[in-house]
């Protein structure tokens, strides 16, 4: 049984990466965001990928990038988190989630406006 939370767009899921994305100081949605994803892909290597998508293509590989952000969600710069990526047909979902906690400390310089830290948790799915 395929769950309601799997993307029905893709034909086969090939590989499920995921990552933890911190703003310390700024509450920035899109840096916390930016550094799950790269939590997520940075360590990996798929040097098979090639031979298991259709033709044999990167460009035929999909991705979906689904993120959980504790606030703003509305200023998520997807092509920004696209960017990431470097190759396939990249689709990014938001929802609810991650964390939201304090820092421990204001710091005007950091450019704060609260004493928040964001968390952001991704999921980071590769298929075809």
């Amino acid at each position: 049984m395929i769950n309601e939370w799997r993307d029905k767009t893709m034909e086969e899921i090939l590989f499920i990466e995921t990552g933890t994305g911190v703003d310390v100081h700024g509450q920035d949605v899109n840096e916390a965001a930016s550094r799950a994803v790269m939590d997520a892909i940075h360590y990996n290597s798929m040097p098979g990928i090639r031979k298991m998508l259709p033709e044999n293509d990167l460009n035929n590989m999909k991705v979906t990038v689904k993120l959980a952000i504790p606030h703003d969600l509305d200023t998520l710069n997807h092509d920004e988190i696209k960017a990431l990526i470097p190759y396939g047909d990249v689709k990014i979902e938001v929802m609810e989630g991650g964390m939201a906690t304090t820092s421990g400390i204001f710091l005007e310089d950091q450019n704060d406006k609260n004493d928040l830290m964001y968390i952001v948790n991704a999921s980071v799915e590769v298929g075809y």
